[in-house]
Parts: structure tokens; sequence; C-alpha cells
């Protein structure tokens, strides 16, 4: 694992040590002690000062790149040169250009390339898919998610945060957040086609935007729209599904009941998340190394949603 910062601290890090056929084996950072101290509070045998060394030691089978966006193309190259199946942190890279890149420097070595948009492997997520293949709500008509987040503390005092670093990530928030919706919806939908958007700086906080407002079009010909907010006053998260015979709703961040609409069916169903959430990606990156069954999240999918992304953000 290369980088220790909170994603890896109960999202992912422990992921890699629960789940059957897996050890979390070794990790670096630029940040020499914080490595020594992640390794020591989750038993981690080994540190390496080098990212180089940990991408080429022998016990290393695979690398999962945990840093910033800005550094996931570069690292992302070097576990490709050396042979070897790599998940990416999500948002892939930083734009879409850097997406195909990496995507095409795995697919020239025959290796695996994994993407961190680990919704497409939740239980409560593959409910919504199930009900949509199924026919639940009909033909699907219109989409739309709406999400709102106050500012942080970190926010109000400006403190350095790669999230509001266009440098980092271009969209802000939106790069970091809104990309897990984005590619959860083409899981469930089908890839979107075209998309444009419009993307603004409100509170003068930091640099990159805080409220983006977008709509596209799916192959499929349903349409969709979206609204994110980074200012606002309290917390909203909601996705509506709207098909001919009903409709699905669902938070892409809380855990609230999904609720399905059609005709007199009404149904409110609560499905956890586990609590180290990315077990289920996971186990099946396990799955498609050992027994070839393909992982819903790969690179080709990711780039897809960098450049639904960039075509809302306009770059």
């Amino acid at each position: 694992m290369v980088g220790c910062g909170a994603v890896t601290e109960v999202k992912s890090g422990p992921a890699f040590s629960m789940a059957q056929g897996s050890t979390l084996a070794a990790v670096a950072s630029r940040d020499a002690r914080a490595a020594r101290d992640y390794a020591t509070r989750h038993g981690v045998p080994t540190v390496f000062s080098d990212v180089e060394d940990l991408i080429s030691a022998d016990e290393v089978d695979a690398v999962y790149i945990a840093t910033p966006p800005a550094s996931h193309m570069e690292l992302a190259l070097k576990v490709a040169r050396a042979g070897k199946p790599c998940c990416v942190e999500k948002p892939m890279a930083l734009d879409y250009r850097e997406c195909q890149a990496v995507v095409e420097a795995f697919a020239e070595r025959g290796l695996p390339l994994f993407v961190s948009y680990y919704r497409r492997s939740l239980p409560r997520f593959l409910k919504v898919k199930e009900w949509l293949s199924q026919g639940a709500i009909g033909r699907v008509r219109d989409v739309h998610w709406h999400l709102v987040k106050p500012p942080s503390p970190r926010d109000l005092d400006s403190k350095p945060n790669w999230r509001t670093d266009p440098d980092l990530a271009p969209g802000g928030y939106f790069s970091d957040l809104a990309s897990h919706g984005l590619d959860l919806l083409q899981f469930l939908l089908g890839d979107i086609e075209a998309a444009k958007g419009f993307a603004t700086n409100t509170q003068g906080l930091y640099r990159a935007p805080d409220a983006v407002s977008a709509c596209w079009r799916f192959e499929s010909g349903a349409l969709g729209s979206g609204s994110w907010n980074f200012g606002g006053h309290h917390r909203e998260d909601e996705v509506r599904i709207i098909g001919a015979e009903g409709s699905i709703a669902f938070s892409v961040f809380d855990e609230r009941p999904l609720r399905l609409r059609a005709g007199t069916d009404e149904r409110s169903v609560f499905i956890d998340n586990p609590v180290n959430i990315q077990v289920h990606h996971v186990e099946n990156m396990i799955r498609h190394l050992q027994a070839g069954v393909p992982h819903p999240s790969q690179g080709a999918s990711a780039a897809k949603t960098n450049r639904v992304m960039s075509e809302i953000l306009g770059y």
C-alpha cells in the first residue's frame, strides 16, 4: 500500500487483511514516520522508505495506491512497469487523458487494473441493481442526484486540504465525492454518453469550485441531472430514479433505507454497510485474480467516470 491517509485507517487498509486470500504485506508513504506509525497500529510487517522499493519487492504481489489523485498516474505507471496488478484510489487520475494512459499501460502488459469505486460491490447498491434488472420500475426515464454538504471546520479555517486544491483535485469536493455517485449511476444504468455542466465558487474559502450543476444523457436514452453544493446549511443526499412504472430513491453516502415505489408496491429496505467498507471490493479483486471473475470496477469503467467529470467541469 502506497499512502496511509484517512481512507486507509478503517475503510480500506484493514480490508486487505480481513479478506480471505489477502494480506497487507507492506506500506510506504512520503511521511516515513506516518508509515511506521500506521504499520505498528495495523500490524503491517514491512515499511519501505522508498515507493519504488515497495513496488519491486518480492513479497509484494499487487499494489494499492492510496494517495491524492495528482500522484495516481505516476505511481500506477511504475506498478505497470513492475508487472504487477494495481488498485488505484478514486478518482482514478486528474483527468481523462491521464486515465487513458494508465489503462493503456496495464492493457499492453495484460495486467489487472482496479479502481476503488467500492460502491459497485456493496450489497445495498446491488439490491438497487437487482430491482432495475428485474424491471421493477419499468424503463428508466430520468435520474436526479442532489448532494448538499456544509463547509467543514477545516474549510472555514482555510487549512490545507488536497480535496479543495484544484491542482490536486480539479473539481474540489466534486472530484472527491461526486465521482462516487456518477460512477455508481453508470454501474446501475449504463454509460453516460454526453454531459454538460457549470461549476463556480460561491464561498471564497478555497480555490476549487464549491457548487456544480450538470445534466447528462445515458446511452439508453434516459436523462440525468445533478446538483452538488458544498456550502449549504445542512446535509442532503438523495438519488431518485424515475421509471415508466415507478421510482427508486436512495442515498449515495448516508446509510438510509432504499425506497421502491411501483404501483401499489411500496418497499423500504435497509442494508447495512460493513464497518470496513471496502471489504467486498477487496474480496472481488481476489476473485478476479484467483478465479477470473470480472471485478465490477476496473480501469476502463473508472476512466469513463473521469471523462464525464471532465465534460461537466469543462476541462
